[in-house]
């Protein structure tokens, strides 16, 4: 069982897609995280760290939100990966302070990133 962190810190991402079994496969494709079906239209994720949620009730908004960035420890093998399962790269591996990053549309159109250090 996941332990709950610390009063303020982020607990739970969850996201409107269009298609549970998309979304599923991108992500578990991508950065191998783990599901749980709570039913037809919500799975709940776990990427070894956080959970969250894929949810096909609502309607898509993905652009407005904050920048979800996710840790690589190869961002050139993550773009492989990601271009792969159909993201597009908006924004290619770019220098800054701390590290490089990328951002990438995935198929429902969410623009994240990812990050590594120096």
């Amino acid at each position: 069982m996941q332990e709950i962190g610390a009063n303020g810190q982020v607990d739970y991402v969850e996201f409107n897609v269009r298609d549970i079994d998309r979304a599923k496969k991108f992500y578990g494709d991508v950065f191998e995280w783990a599901f749980t079906d709570y039913g037809p239209t919500y799975t709940e994720f776990y990427d070894g760290r956080i959970t969250g949620g894929f949810s096909s009730t609502e309607a898509i908004t993905p652009a407005g939100g904050p920048l979800v960035i996710f840790y690589s420890s190869d961002l050139s093998e993550l773009q492989k990966k990601l271009e792969a399962a159909g993201a597009e790269i908006v924004k290619p591996i770019f220098a800054f302070p701390g590290g490089q990053r990328l951002h990438f549309k995935d198929l429902d159109g969410y623009v994240l990133g990812a990050w590594t250090e120096d």
